[in-house]
């Protein structure tokens, strides 16, 4: 059994949550610099359905839940079957008065085999969907990767763990550009490579469940010393790649922008020791700068490569410089925030993975135990950790614009209309990523996850994150909008006021002749 001190199982477990130990201010529109971001997001295998229809082929996901792996046995078949009903969302979305929706391209829905042929109905999807957005006058932000591998390409070389993904993701990402990339202005390559790489290849709690004893959970194949830095090193090489191939190919006409995203924790030392501290900083520089610093200096923290070391493969001259500076954005991923104490002096092994390369214990709060225990998990609500991570990169990563791209609450399965308590969390983060702007920090925009319920990585359908309800057990899916949603929508209301203003003063600056 897996302890608490592994970074990334929060992802998997963020089963309950403790609230609020502060008030938060009440929020106005007006309080965020002009041409703020605030929106919602979903990913295409969690949202759209219609996993067999129209020429899709299976991704690694299909593969996972139709065997039924998830802890409630579902599947993503249906899901919210946004593919069916997307025109219904954009007018939620629209009614809401959202100012951008970030979703995700299915990869095995554009192209079935991985590569080569595109299927026309799953372009033609896609561009009724942006087309319906921007006729509504919101922003498609398009995340090109979110998780869901086509499985052809894992079974034929292994995904990820293969140098051929970056040719096949760059073609990949070419079609996108290509097909869409008139309309859209804001890409993201993959959603966060960190957090697939421990979790899937370390633990190999997800797909395509690969790790060894003794740090995963009873996986028949994989290498978790080694693989998790050959999957974060494959993924940015792709990242690098496509990033070349926009700017050179796409980017001067399209005036589009391209970024990765990165799962971020926020970490505190458990004590004011400088052991604890530097361990914190160790943390940060192993989650988040495993992504970050390549992006931006064009390699691996030192601590990283001195702890992993022959284990995480290096750039060569040309990859470094391929990916340093391949970011126009940063997106960040951020739910919660985590105490770190030392263990520099702990039990060591020549058999390392990911966490044991850290040398330190993960923990939700001062009264935890950092051993053995799975369940319960309770997710601490700490907004200024938000705060603390955007200064971060303010501070350390030459202050890239920033876009929060997922920060959202989980509800249980029978979770009420009335989420005041989402309502607070999305509050208190907001107020949090204001108090940073305010500082310095040049964040641009904010996505809540999640627009409505969607399958959820792991806890399928028995936790909620959408501002708006969906009834799985109707074969309609209906749709009901929770307190959060109204919250939320009132916190817009001035961004359509000033979206109306704005298109009357450019008519009447430019009438029709």
């Amino acid at each position: 059994m897996l302890g608490v001190s592994s970074l990334f199982l929060l992802l998997l477990l963020t089963l309950s949550v403790v609230g609020f130990s502060q008030h938060t201010p009440k929020l106005s529109r007006d309080d965020f610099p002009p041409g703020f971001i605030l929106g919602a997001g979903t990913s295409a295998f969690q949202v759209e359905g219609a996993v067999a229809e129209d020429g899709r082929s299976p991704s690694v996901w299909d593969a996972y839940t139709q065997a039924g792996k998830m802890m409630d046995k579902s599947n993503a078949d249906v899901t919210s079957d946004q593919y069916h009903k997307y025109k219904e969302d954009v007018k939620l979305m629209s009614k809401m008065g959202l100012d951008a929706y970030r979703f995700s391209i299915s990869w095995s829905r554009l192209l079935p085999h991985g590569r080569g042929a595109v299927n026309p109905k799953g372009i033609q999807y896609y561009n009724n969907l942006i087309d319906e957005l921007i006729s509504h006058g919101i922003q498609p932000h398009v995340t090109i990767h979110h998780l869901d591998l086509p499985q052809i390409l894992e079974d034929e070389y292994g995904g990820w763990l293969s140098p051929k993904i970056v040719e096949d993701f760059t073609a990949y990402a070419d079609v996108c550009f290509r097909e869409f990339g008139d309309r859209v202005a804001h890409w993201t390559t993959l959603n966060e490579p960190n957090a697939v790489a421990v979790v899937s290849y370390d633990m190999g709690f997800l797909p395509p469940q690969r790790c060894s004893y003794p740090f995963g959970f009873n996986c028949t194949v994989g290498n978790s010393s080694v693989e998790p830095y050959i999957v974060v090193h494959h993924a940015l090489l792709a990242h690098a790649s496509a990033a070349t191939l926009y700017r050179q190919k796409y980017q001067a006409k399209q005036k589009g922008l391209i970024g990765l995203n990165v799962y971020s924790y926020w970490f505190i030392p458990l004590t004011n020791s400088t052991a604890d501290v530097n361990a914190a900083q160790r943390a940060l520089d192993f989650s988040n700068g495993w992504i970050v610093h390549p992006v931006v200096y064009g390699d691996y923290p030192e601590i990283m490569k001195k702890n992993a070391g022959s284990r995480i493969p290096s750039f060569t001259r040309s990859e470094s410089e391929q990916v340093k500076g391949s970011i126009d954005f940063l997106g960040v991923n951020h739910y919660t925030t985590a105490y770190i104490q030392d263990d520099s002096n702990g039990p060591k092994s020549n058999v390392r993975d990911f966490n044991a390369d850290m040398f330190a214990k993960f923990q939700f709060s001062k009264d935890d135990s950092p051993s053995g225990q799975i369940l319960p998990i309770k997710m601490p609500v700490v907004p200024s950790g938000l705060q603390s991570l955007l200064e971060y990169y303010k501070n350390d990563y030459g202050n890239l614009p920033i876009y929060v791209q997922e920060n959202g609450f989980g509800g249980p399965q029978n979770e009420s209309l009335n989420d005041t308590a989402r309502a607070e969390y999305i509050s208190g983060y907001l107020n949090a990523t204001l108090s940073a702007i305010r500082n310095g920090s040049n964040t641009k925009g904010y996505f809540v996850w999640s627009f409505l319920d969607v399958f959820e990585f792991l806890a399928g359908y028995v936790q909620r994150y959408g501002l708006y309800h969906v009834d799985f057990k109707d074969k309609t899916r209906s749709r009901q909008p929770k307190f959060s949603a109204h919250w939320y929508a009132d916190l817009l209301k001035k961004s359509q006021e000033m979206k109306i203003e704005m298109a009357t003063q450019q008519a009447m600056a430019h009438p029709t002749q």
